[in-house]
């Protein structure tokens, strides 16, 4: 059954501009809504686009020109929308397996009474799980790992040995964390691993996406800040020191030793070389190659990555080689011609003083 917009402006504390009984069937983003869907616009620069849709109403801002459609208007348009698409498509419940006969746990183990092991988890000795704690289906949690309250370890996560998690920490599906740091030393001509003493520790409130890789210390640990967001297909090398509140996108890789201050930004595919510093705020564009330390709230972009302004003005630059090759080609050739006619010149001189 289709549900009446003014319903739906209710159910987000919305002010509805437009006529409360339009029905609305499901929802959609706007490239893709169809008749009958609600959709959002965040921006009043795509306002032509909310008229030009097949939408029949929106979710817009405070700040939004009027429309044909009726809309709800409201402060946080994203929150909004979440709201009505989980009214209509609602989140699915996961079931509460409590600690399944299947999964392997040691004896030696100790888990709080609430938490949850799924079918083929495997539970190492001395392991600490903290209340609301989840493992699911394959993770396997190796001996002296600790884990805090209300973390949750999806499917095939693997934590080797005496790896800490704090409380609320998601970990997605295939992360693995405490794996051997890529450290090597050659003797007698032959590549010996170095010591995998340390172990790695992640602080509260930390989300590392799937089949990340975070690499134990030497000696010491490794270390995820508080609040920090690690996208899927992160490497990050033994004995790194990442801050509170980083954002880390996909396909970054830090080498070890690295370490950085709060709230820094890795876009995807950035490189950071080995024992650099990454300060405070600082921000590190799509795919630049880091080869140095970085100063508190600089924006760096390029391989070389320099400062945001200098790396533009380099683009620029190099944007005008093929125009400066031509005009340099033609100053090469009309230098040509004058000293063709400077040497018939003093040719000619030299032929009247000789008469």
């Amino acid at each position: 059954m289709p549900t009446p917009l003014a319903e739906l402006a209710q159910l987000v504390s919305g002010q509805l501009r437009g006529v409360g009984t339009t029905p609305i069937h499901g929802f959609a983003t706007l490239d893709v809504a169809q008749a009958g869907e609600i959709t959002l616009v965040d921006n009043s620069d795509r306002a032509a686009a909310l008229e030009d849709s097949p939408a029949v109403a929106a979710i817009v801002p405070a700040v939004f020109p009027e429309s044909t459609k009726p809309t709800i208007v409201v402060s946080d348009v994203h929150a909004a929308f979440a709201q009505i698409v989980t009214y209509f498509r609602p989140l699915r419940k996961r079931s509460n397996c409590g600690m399944s006969p299947s999964a392997w746990i040691s004896p030696t183990a100790r888990l709080a009474g609430d938490v949850q092991i799924h079918p083929g988890a495997t539970i190492g000795d001395e392991v600490i799980i903290g209340s609301g704690s989840i493992v699911h289906s394959g993770a396997r949690i190796m001996a002296g790992c600790v884990i805090g309250k209300g973390t949750t370890l999806f499917p095939n996560v693997v934590l080797y040995e005496d790896t800490h998690v704090g409380d609320r920490v998601i970990l997605h599906a295939g992360a693995v964390l405490g794996a051997y740091g890529f450290g090597y030393r050659e003797i007698d001509g032959q590549h010996t691993l170095a010591s995998q003493l340390g172990n790695v520790v992640i602080e509260d409130d930390v989300e590392i996406g799937a089949c990340a890789t975070i690499d134990r210390g030497t000696y010491g640990a490794t270390t995820i800040g508080a609040g920090t967001k690690i996208d899927n297909l992160v490497q990050i090398a033994h004995n790194c020191r990442l801050g509170q509140h980083n954002l880390i996108c996909s396909q970054v890789g830090i080498a070890g030793s690295t370490t950085t201050g709060d709230r820094v930004v890795m876009a995807g595919q950035v490189g950071v070389r080995d024992h650099v510093h990454i300060g405070d705020g600082a921000v590190l564009c799509s795919k630049a190659g880091v080869p140095n330390s970085v100063s508190a709230g600089e924006v760096m972009l390029g391989q070389p990555a320099t400062p945001l302004r200098r790396q533009k003005l380099q683009m620029a630059a190099i944007a005008k080689l093929p125009e400066m090759r031509r005009d340099f080609r033609q100053l090469q050739h009309q230098l040509a011609k004058l000293q063709e006619q400077l040497v018939a010149d003093n040719e000619e001189q030299l032929g009247e003083q000789a008469a």
